[in-house]
């Protein structure tokens, strides 16, 4: 295929980050151009360091994207791009990629898909197997520092010293979190977006809040006053604060806005996910059905005891209240506590080790139907290292997968 254009010499391209999305690039250029030489440079000590945690260690490697009625939903940036690839690769095409390696599927409940056996590492090892049995070149502890364009190809220097040079470059070298990370483009003149954290959990100072650690409400409403942002889904309290899939999508959607406020803001809970007339339906009607007995004693069946403790004292200013004893004015403001329970953000807290970053190679730099750089022909971008991320659930990974996939495509088929 590349006879007329490298005579007898075999292409040779170079991947920057042995991740999900630098290795399932890589099997896919081997399988696809046989002899072509592929370098796989990883700056740390193994590859698919973050695969191999992912989603406490089983790896939701998609998910089935059920109930996304708008990928925006899913891809706070990105969303475009990633509508467009997943033309070409969606979520059905990994699992089956994935199924003809052997490796079958589990979908949970909350539509995140598994390995069936619930292990991250059946996907690592299967990864680092097919990349032996292919010929792909894999130099871990070899972190780029910078890279050069000219006409014969690109020049990368390493740490300490050493140079690859390669006719083709795939940069997936993960978010761009590290001032070292963004260095290594330099010389290239992109434009870059700034990198900020994204799926964090929210530290909350008040204490009595933080004693109910451990306690888990399945369906609320997460949201910050007075912006667009808000998200729903299981609210977990912790020792710190707030986790669980709603705090998480919060800090997706919300990235760059807390990043301005320096992570200070106040977020509001709808503990019900349900409007505040329904909330003082609910009260009323448990006033007339419960009117002896402590208010304590009688809670919506979406909490536990001890958060609704936690909210009549904090709404009533005692517990000693009983349901005949409410006021109009206390029933106000049970129905405003349950559905915009006021708290402030006073920090982040990283979640878990499965960080992801928003920002980095700005879309605008890109060929939307290949991920090659309109600069620098030759130069390809995939996972995310572009200005695509998305909240929890497997959206990551499947960016990762139809990044990787569309970027090996262009370059077998040049």
């Amino acid at each position: 295929m590349f006879a007329s254009i490298y005579g007898n010499k075999s292409m040779k391209i170079a991947i920057i980050g042995a991740g999900a999305s630098g290795c399932f690039c890589a099997i896919q250029l081997k399988r696809s151009i046989p002899d072509a030489e592929v370098t796989l440079l990883e700056a740390g000590r193994k590859p698919m360091a973050k695969l191999a945690i992912t989603g406490g260690g089983r790896c939701n490697f998609t998910n089935t994207f059920n109930g996304i009625n708008s990928l925006s939903e899913a891809y706070p940036r990105g969303e475009r791009l990633m509508k467009r690839l997943m033309k070409s690769f969606d979520q059905h095409s990994i699992c089956e990629w994935f199924e003809s390696e052997g490796i079958a599927h589990t979908v949970q409940s909350d539509e995140c898909i598994f390995p069936a056996s619930q292990d991250a590492m059946e996907i690592v090892n299967s990864f680092e197997g097919l990349m032996r049995r292919l010929g792909v070149k894999l130099l871990c502890s070899s972190r780029v520092t910078s890279i050069r364009k000219d006409s014969d190809g690109f020049e990368l220097q390493l740490e300490g010293g050493s140079t690859v040079f390669c006719d083709r470059l795939i940069v997936s070298a993960g978010g761009l979190s590290k001032a070292s990370s963004v260095k290594m483009f330099d010389e290239l003149e992109l434009e870059m977006v700034p990198v900020v954290p994204s799926l964090f959990t929210f530290n909350v100072d008040d204490k009595d809040f933080r004693s109910l650690m451990g306690t888990v409400v399945k369906d609320v409403i997460a949201a910050i006053p007075g912006t667009s942002f808000r998200a729903e889904g299981p609210l977990l309290i912790t020792h710190w604060g707030m986790s669980g899939p709603a705090a998480l999508k919060l800090s997706s959607y919300a990235a760059r806005f807390l990043a301005e406020k320096e992570y200070r803001s106040p977020v509001s809970i709808n503990w019900l996910n349900i409007n505040t007339e329904e909330a003082l339906e609910w009260l009323r009607s448990t006033a007339a059905s419960s009117a002896m007995r402590l208010v304590i004693s009688v809670y919506p069946p979406a909490l536990n005891s001890h958060l609704w403790k936690y909210l009549v004292n904090k709404a009533l200013k005692r517990t000693d209240a009983r349901w005949n004893g409410l006021s109009r004015k206390d029933l106000n403001r049970l129905a405003e506590i349950l559905t915009n329970d006021p708290y402030t953000m006073n920090g982040k807290s990283r979640f878990r080790e499965e960080f992801v970053s928003c920002g980095g190679i700005a879309l605008s730099n890109v060929n939307l139907n290949t991920l090659e750089c309109k600069k620098h022909p030759g130069l390809y971008f995939t996972g995310e290292v572009l200005d695509i991320d998305a909240i929890t659930g497997g959206f990551n990974l499947q960016a990762a997968w139809t990044t990787a996939y569309t970027v090996a495509q262009a370059i077998a088929s040049e």
